[in-house]
């Protein structure tokens, strides 16, 4: 009964310390706070011309830094001007934070139009939320001019030069027009310039 005593209180010993040791794997702290760190892709700068753009990573973590798995992070492209898609071929792009808390919003490609890029992100996680933004530039390669807008500055030129033609020729009608007499209806020409003559030196020869 002594021996017998010894042996259980050993092993029960011997269980508290594996259960110390080796704690279940499931049990992570619930946070109490959401923090949005960004990892890679603010401030970067794309060529317009390649399409594809740096991927976007952050890590979320808890009130202690800690980082959080399971979170649903969504990053969100602008709908026009300076935009693009993501892999999914959409502008928002769901994603979980893996067991370091990062998540990756992959495959992004820009559209041709420079300008600043903002890329929203959002996560959530037991009724937690949190809010950053990363912000990108797309560019033009040197020497490259912009698709968009050629058009329409030339069409307006044309109809620049074709304005001021047609109030040229309404001014010079204007100021050329002869005036009629009044109750004729009958237009009057302008009068004829004036012919100078010039005296010169001529030679009578009485008749023979």
């Amino acid at each position: 009964m002594k021996t017998y005593f010894r042996c259980g209180v050993k092993s029960l010993c011997i269980g508290l310390s594996f259960v110390i040791a080796f704690p279940p794997l499931h049990a992570q702290t619930v946070p109490t706070e959401l923090n949005i760190v960004v990892v890679e892709g603010e401030g970067a700068t794309n060529n317009v011309r390649q399409r594809t753009a740096r991927a976007p990573v952050v890590r979320v973590e808890d009130q202690n830094h800690k980082p959080v798995a399971g979170v649903a992070v969504v990053f969100t492209l602008p709908t026009e001007g300076a935009t693009g898609v993501f892999a999914n071929g959409a502008k928002s792009l769901t994603v979980l934070t893996d067991s370091q808390g990062s998540a990756v919003a992959q495959g992004l490609r820009l559209n041709q139009v420079a300008g600043k890029v903002p890329i929203h992100v959002n996560a959530s996680y037991r009724g937690l939320t949190a809010r950053a933004s990363i912000t990108q530039s797309s560019v033009l390669p040197p020497g490259a001019k912009a698709s968009s807008g050629g058009g329409h500055g030339a069409l307006i030129a044309v109809l620049v030069v074709l304005g001021a033609a047609a109030a040229g020729g309404g001014a010079y009608f204007a100021t050329h027009k002869s005036s009629s007499s009044p109750g004729t209806g009958v237009v009057n020409p302008p009068p004829a310039a004036p012919i100078g003559i010039t005296p010169g030196t001529g030679t009578i020869a009485g008749g023979h």
